[in-house]
């Protein structure tokens, strides 16, 4: 609040000035939450209003301050039909509200109109007002009286059970949650409904002293004419006393309890009301009967009853005019109302980002609590958290995608928030959306946390106790310091076992987890087509397709060829990826694994000789000279390959090239066989000397070799011989010779793999309960990984097994589709078949509890379709009973469970039946 008052210095000493009176007055601890309730209300519409800080124009550049005010919501006061918030109470969703909790107020209703001039603004006479005079009449010990239907049915009857409740934001969108989710079937509410008749007003509270009396005012001229007449059909129609009850506590600081206020002290406060379903549960009959009685009131003017006796003065500014509520309840984009299908603007490659959080809002508890009173749960203190703005942020987030109709919506100010908190995802770059969900729930968790001072907890050895002691020492530790709703949620426990390979030494821990990366096991065979080629000058490029294991290492890629090309025991291939006709890498680490190679790949397997000497690879790359362009070159075709030990003798060169380049030239051309090839370098040896190629010349280099300006070849030494790169030639291809050759082979170099023309039959697929199989397999750690044996005193590199052991209600599962290597980075686009209805674990959990189930059903999707440059997320949500959705960034249409299972789905939620 302090950056606003600096923003706003006249509101900040008008502000100043009343505290300064009412803190001389005894009533200002009474009066003190309520005003900095509407202090801070209006401080923030006025920067809606002026800076325009909201979801749909934030930037990543604005700097937002929060302050503790958090831990007093300020939240929206909403009226609605008691029996309607009845319900729901009873219905035991309100948690931490009983129906027996609320103050009751016997509200009398009286129109006030002036007679003044015509308001052409307004559309009628300005002064026309609604005054609400409540009396309280203590506690609601009477609403839990049971009636029957004729009763309830009976509009004309004073109800014991009272017309109107007013409740905090929470408290009604909890209530309005709950009579959504029992409409059963497809969840989406008739227009004719009441429950969409939400709007606001603007009204002035004050105290009447003289009365003890509440006063509500509703001012034509603080209001639309149309929401100023929708407040007179709903309280000016009865023709008996209302009765309100306040279930929001709010009210109770406006009484003084026996106390009285001076006259010269009281000020009409400006509230925004939120009025729902009251509209339109007035009826004709009720209007019509009660018509004549409203009309004599206008008529007799005024009334001077005591009960209704005001003091103070008027406020004539308004500073609420024009003040939407937080969300809205209208009608939804398919012609009804609907809650939950909302969707979320792109900023920038934030579909990411929108497919996490469409997850987590179709989380079903998760919902529940951020729709409720969460705020009471935020941490201030947490040095791990955000100071409670990362829950907030979220929560507000959430609770705008739950209102009903809404349009989709942007979420720039959320999107700052997380950015804080996890730097890496500031900007406007595509990220992964496992990873952004981690860091979320993290955060949400760390400014929920509800233990305050964490306390040091000493970890203690096994030392031979059963596991089950052992697991739960860890886990009551863990709670000690880690208490959430993420925790309640989504947080599980596994075993993990360690053992040393020299002393067997055994090292049993307890640890938490939120998600489970499973791995994703081959169970299929992968098909690759490579291209191979003989140095021999026998053949032409021809394509081989190999089948391989897809979890295989470069090395069985290697066997598999060799077989295939019926190698000799004296010859060898060395496999390359082509990339703009030049040698991009050699395969040539056996242990690397296959999966690493993509499926638009190019790849060609050189067959040679084995080299006893190890004479240096060479690299022929081609190149044309470019007509369209002077002096410019063009390279085509795929790299041919020799060993050659002395790159001096240009003839040597010029020869060993002109026999890997015989399979290419047409039949009716000068060159038919080696022969022929040898005859024409002799003749142009005894004309000229070889000429030494030092150092290395570019492809325009003057003073480069040519034997024949008319129909030979230039030869330029680009890169020196490397240990691990070929020394690379580029040839430059006289005119003539392109004619005589055929280039066109040389061209044909097809992809490793077209998943478009693979058949549906070929393609991989394995068991979702495969990959938990591999996650649970036991394995030895990686070299980077080595564990320290306290019994050896050693680092040693021991194998490790995990076992379930608490599974979570809330069930995430990582499909670990991405994996990385010092050159790549790769996506399997391996079909996972995963249970929708009933995926059980019972096997699977080494801890065996009755009490608990192990079975859990999917109500979320997070998909990544693309490869890894690029790709785009989106994300199905079960959304009610039976219905499925897709959100895909702003738009939201319905789908069929038979298109939940595709290959791009990467994180699945799940939830424990």
């Amino acid at each position: 609040m302090n950056r606003n008052l600096k923003r706003h210095p006249i509101i900040a000493r008008t502000i100043n000035k009343f505290a300064h009176a009412l803190s001389f007055h005894h009533l200002f601890y009474d009066f003190a939450p309520l005003l900095r309730r509407l202090l801070s209300k209006s401080l923030r519409f006025m920067d809606s209003l002026f800076f325009s800080y909201d979801d749909n124009n934030y930037d990543d550049n604005d700097v937002v301050s929060f302050d503790h005010s958090f831990s007093d919501p300020g939240e929206s006061l909403f009226l609605v039909s008691y029996r309607w918030w009845k319900e729901a109470v009873c219905g035991g969703r309100i948690s931490g509200v009983d129906i027996d909790s609320g103050v009751l107020y016997s509200t009398n209703v009286q129109l006030n109109e002036s007679r003044g001039e015509w308001d052409m603004d307004i559309g009628g006479f300005g002064e026309s007002e609604i005054l609400l005079g409540m009396r309280r009449e203590g506690g609601a010990g009477t609403s839990g009286q049971e009636e029957d239907e004729e009763e309830e049915e009976d509009e004309d009857r004073v109800s014991s059970q009272g017309d109107f409740s007013l409740v905090s934001e929470w408290m009604f969108l909890t209530a309005l949650k709950w009579h959504y989710d029992r409409t059963g079937v497809g969840n989406l509410l008739n227009e004719g409904d009441s429950a969409h008749d939400l709007f606001s007003l603007q009204i002035r509270l004050l105290y009447a002293w003289e009365s003890n009396l509440l006063i509500i005012k509703i001012s034509q001229k603080d209001n639309e004419i149309g929401a100023f007449n929708r407040a007179y059909s709903i309280f000016c129609t009865k023709s008996r006393m209302l009765q309100i009850w306040d279930f929001s506590g709010q009210t109770n600081h406006l009484f003084v309890n026996d106390r009285k206020m001076d006259s010269d002290q009281s000020n009409e406060i400006l509230l925004q009301l939120q009025i729902y379903g009251l509209s339109c549960a007035v009826k004709d009959k009720e209007m019509r009967k009660d018509d004549m009685l409203v009309e004599q009131s206008r008529i007799d003017g005024p009334s001077s009853s005591a009960s209704l006796l005001m003091n103070g003065c008027q406020d004539k500014v308004n500073l609420f005019s024009g003040v939407q509520p937080s969300f809205s309840v209208g009608r939804g984009y398919y012609g009804t109302y609907a809650l939950g299908l909302t969707g979320l603007y792109n900023l920038g490659n934030t579909c990411f980002m929108n497919s996490a959080i469409q997850c987590l809002v179709h989380t079903p508890k998760l919902v529940n609590y951020f729709l409720g009173n969460f705020r009471k749960d935020l941490n201030f203190e947490n040095p791990l958290g955000m100071n409670g703005k990362l829950a907030v942020a979220f929560g507000d987030l959430l609770r705008k995608l739950w209102a009903a109709g809404e349009t989709p919506v942007a979420p720039r100010l959320f999107k700052s928030i997380i950015s804080s908190f996890a730097p890496q995802f500031s900007g406007y770059n595509q990220h992964d959306s496992q990873e952004f969900l981690a860091f979320l729930l993290d955060g949400l968790h760390e400014d929920l946390n509800r233990v305050k001072s964490k306390p040091y907890i000493q970890a203690k050895d096994e030392e031979g106790r059963p596991d089950e002691e052992v697991a739960d020492e860890y886990w009551e530790n863990h709670l000690s310091r880690n208490d959430s709703i993420i925790v309640d949620l989504c947080q599980g426990q596994y075993r993990s076992t360690l053992v040393c390979p020299v002393c067997r030494k055994l090292s049993v821990t307890f640890d938490p987890f939120m998600y489970l990366s499973l791995p994703l096991p081959s169970t299929t065979l992968r098909k690759m087509t490579l291209t191979v080629l003989s140095i021999y000058g026998t053949t032409l490029p021809h394509p081989v397709t190999i089948t391989v294991p897809n979890n295989g290492s470069f090395k069985d890629l290697v066997e598999a060829l060799g077989k295939a090309c019926s190698l000799r025991d004296d010859e060898t291939l060395i496999i390359a990826e082509i990339y703009h006709n030049s040698i991009f890498r050699i395969l040539e680490d056996s242990d690397d694994l296959i999966e690493l190679i993509r499926d638009d790949d190019r790849l060609v397997a050189y067959r040679l000789p084995k080299d006893v000497n190890e004479s240096p690879l060479v690299a022929f790359e081609h190149q044309q000279e470019d007509k369209s362009y002077f002096h410019s070159f063009q390279k085509f075709g795929i790299p041919l390959v020799a060993r050659m030990f002395d790159l001096s003798k240009e003839s040597e060169i010029h020869k060993e090239f002109l026999k890997l380049i015989n399979p290419f030239l047409l039949p009716c051309e000068e060159f038919l066989n080696d022969d022929d090839a040898s005859q024409k370098i002799d003749h142009d040896n005894e004309q000229m000397e070889d000429i030494v190629l030092n150092g290395v010349a570019n492809t325009d280099d003057k003073s480069a070799f040519n034997l024949d300006a008319h129909n030979d070849f230039e030869f330029h030494l680009c890169e020196p011989s490397s240990p691990k790169k070929p020394t690379k030639l580029v040839v430059t291809w006289p005119e003539k010779m392109i004619q005589d050759c055929d280039t066109s082979i040389l061209n044909l170099l097809p992809e490793v793999c077209n998943p478009a023309l693979a058949p549906k039959w070929a393609q991989e697929s394995i068991s979702l309960y495969k990959c938990v199989d591999a996650f649970l397999k036991e394995e030895p750690l990686g070299p980077e990984d080595m564990w320290y044996c306290p019994n050896c005193k050693e680092h040693r590199q021991a194998s490790k097994k995990l076992d379930l052991w608490r599974l979570p209600e809330i069930l995430v599962i990582h499909l670990k589709r991405f994996s990385y290597s010092r050159f790549f980075k790769n996506k399997l686009e391996t079909f996972v078949d995963f249970p929708i209805d009933n995926f059980d674990l019972s096997n699977y959990v080494i801890h065996k509890n009755n009490k608990v189930s192990h079975r859990y059903m999917l109500y979320a999707v997070s998909n990544h379709y693309g490869g890894m440059g690029g790709g785009h997320y989106t994300a199905f949500a079960k959304h009610g009973l039976d219905r499925w959705y897709e959100f895909d960034d702003s738009h939201v249409f319905p789908v069929t469970e038979d298109q939940i299972k595709t290959r791009a789905a990467y994180v699945l939620f799940y939830k424990r039946i």
